[in-house]
């Protein structure tokens, strides 16, 4: 399988991007591992903190190994919204391909040492590791809120991403253009979608000079994915769309299902939900790369 970096590298000669996506259990992780295998493109697996307590670090890697195996998919694994070295470091010791080093909620100057402290780490430990910085702010929870938090409309600039960039020695760089975590009602409702800051991202872009990544992608408009991608996004986060598909999918398989107590027999249209949210989003953000075979590249 290649590295990651060439998969990126790849993707955006190709006008691609590269979907991420959570899982916290094994429902999710069959039905972003087998949307790939069925449209034969690379696929990011992401679990934060949260989800990595829940799943277990360790499991989670040797199933992906497991799945990465016996698929023949380039299927990457990321530790998601990582806030303590600690932790950083128990995912690349695990088998984890990246880590995001989340120290954003800090004072700029707090958030660069403590980045590039992960980064000297973790590529200690191995050199392969691909560790991802993040700044400004796009708030916090994958899940539906109530109203837009004030602070994740303000954008970071290119001059941050310069500065963090040099003095981290990050891989990639996840800043704040218009995208958000979590989503609004109307998102959900398909009344309202999240618009970015296409210009804001080609000017990171350029300034930065690394690969760039996009979190908080639930509820975007599709034409702003694909002019995001197009100005220099190579990373696509989606986590409240699964969530949203696995909540309501599960709750009509029970109700079809009132007297059903057999795990087997109530998940499969689980998983086939939040498979063709995954399959959108992947021929989405993967164009006229979607479906091309290994050998083909």
């Amino acid at each position: 399988m290649d590295a990651l970096r060439t998969v990126l590298t790849r993707l955006e000669k190709e006008g691609a991007a590269l979907g991420h996506f959570n899982v916290a259990d094994l429902v999710l992780l069959k039905a972003v591992v087998g949307a790939a295998a069925d449209i034969k493109f690379p696929v990011f697996v992401g679990a934060s903190e949260g989800e990595r307590g829940f799943f277990g670090t360790r499991q989670l890697a040797v199933l992906v190994k497991s799945l990465r195996e016996e698929s023949g998919q380039p299927i990457f694994l990321n530790a998601d919204h990582t806030h303590s070295l600690a932790s950083a470091v128990e995912a690349v010791k695990a088998g984890f391909d990246a880590v995001v080093a989340d120290f954003s909620a800090l004072p700029f100057a707090e958030n660069i040492a403590r980045t590039k402290e992960a980064v000297e780490t973790l590529k200690g430990i191995n050199p392969s590791a691909f560790v991802e910085g993040e700044i400004g702010n796009i708030g916090t929870g994958s899940e539906i809120h109530e109203s837009v938090q004030s602070a994740s409309r303000i954008l970071s600039t290119p001059e941050e991403a310069r500065q963090f960039v040099a003095a981290t020695g990050i891989d990639s760089l996840a800043p704040a253009v218009g995208n958000m975590h979590g989503m609004l009602e109307s998102m959900v409702e398909g009344k309202t979608k999240k618009r970015l800051n296409i210009e804001r991202i080609r000017e990171i872009k350029k300034a930065a000079g690394i690969f760039l990544t996009l979190h908080g992608g639930s509820g975007t408009d599709d034409g702003d994915f694909r002019n995001a991608i197009g100005a220099g996004i190579n990373i696509i986060h989606i986590n409240t769309e699964l969530r949203v598909a696995w909540r309501k999918s599960l709750e009509e398989s029970l109700s079809r299902q009132p007297g059903e107590v057999v795990p087997y027999k109530i998940l499969p249209p689980v998983i086939d939900a939040v498979k063709q949210v995954v399959s959108s989003r992947l021929k989405l953000f993967g164009g006229q790369s979607v479906g091309q075979s290994a050998a083909a590249r």
